[in-house]
């Protein structure tokens, strides 16, 4: 099967670019690099897919994902049996900032996708990588995709929950089959350097400061990376309608707990400084997966003890190593 993915070099978008090509499976991925954050770490991602050996081709695109042309000229030369769109403009504070390019990005990109897919000859499957926030301030716990998710806190949760709806939109108009997969905390190898895992390490290492938010006192549904990437390609490989999923690991772990584990493995401590909850954000998340497990055989096998343990030898060997 060949399928075309978005956000190819990023955290997430990396390791399900490995997957799919572990299993034969041809990629052509798309990133634009965007700078968000170090561009270095994303052309690391590249090379380590590359160097991989892995029985699938893989196919790269230095590109945007919002020009029309770009997207025709991949139709063009390719039949998708699948798209698996995991590019978007990420991070809930900085949305809060700069709200003109998360609508941009995250609505007017999944938007091109969707109309240059529906306007090819390709199977009609589209992953789209939603998140947790779209739940705002809920009071039903755990999250369950029933929740009407009709009061988003900042641009960022609002551009996802947007991208869904018109994702039905296309499925009514198209019959385009349309999974939303809602990733909970994820961490792992190649995480982002803005996420609080990395944030942790980095302040031991480097001896930085890290805002510890309400003294530690919140929790999280940290979710191991290749759990995460197993619900993608389960959704990529089964057409099915409109759905809309939660992956997570469906056990919070408190921040305190989390930071914790971290200290415990290295065997150093970072340095923190007290900080509130930041505007937009909520005191727990907790994934509610019996949807997932239903329709796409989840189920999440890495604990946090092992996450972490996996995560710590993957920043002391690729971030620790260069300094």
């Amino acid at each position: 099967m060949k399928f075309l993915l978005t956000g190819a070099a990023g955290f997430i978008g990396s390791h399900v670019a490995d997957a799919l090509l572990a299993e034969g499976h041809d990629v052509v991925g798309l990133d634009n690099m965007d700078p968000y954050y170090d561009v270095a770490r994303k052309e690391s991602n590249l090379a380590e897919i590359e160097q991989a050996g892995h029985r699938g081709t893989f196919e790269f695109h230095r590109a945007d994902l919002r020009d029309p042309d770009v997207v025709t000229g991949l139709y063009s030369d390719h039949v998708f049996d699948s798209v698996v769109h995991l590019a978007a403009m990420a991070g809930v504070r900085n949305s809060i900032e700069h709200p003109d390019v998360y609508w941009s990005v995250n609505l007017d990109g999944t938007r091109n996708l969707l109309e240059k897919m529906v306007a090819s000859e390709s199977p009609n499957n589209f992953v789209f990588a939603s998140t947790s926030s779209v739940y705002g301030a809920t009071k039903q716990i755990p999250f369950v995709e029933s929740d009407p998710c009709d009061r988003p806190m900042v641009p960022y949760s609002a551009s996802k929950r947007a991208a869904e709806l018109m994702g039905y939109s296309y499925h009514n108009l198209y019959d385009v089959n349309f999974t939303a997969v809602r990733f909970f905390t994820v961490y792992g190898p190649r995480g982002r350097p803005d996420m609080m895992a990395f944030k942790v390490l980095d302040s031991i290492y480097k001896g930085t400061t890290v805002p510890l938010n309400n003294g530690g006192d919140m929790s999280r549904d940290w979710t191991f990376v290749s759990d995460i990437v197993s619900g993608v390609v389960a959704a990529a490989l089964k057409p099915s309608g409109y759905e809309v999923v939660n992956l997570g690991r469906g056990e919070p772990v408190s921040l305190n707990d989390f930071v914790n584990l971290i200290q415990k493995e290295v065997g150093k401590r970072a340095h923190f400084e007290d900080a509130p909850i930041p505007t937009g954000d909520i005191k727990s998340t907790h994934a509610d997966v019996s949807r997932a497990r239903e329709l796409l055989g989840y189920d999440p096998k890495v604990s946090v003890e092992e996450g972490v343990q996996s995560f710590v030898n993957w920043y002391r060997t690729a971030i620790a190593s260069e300094r």
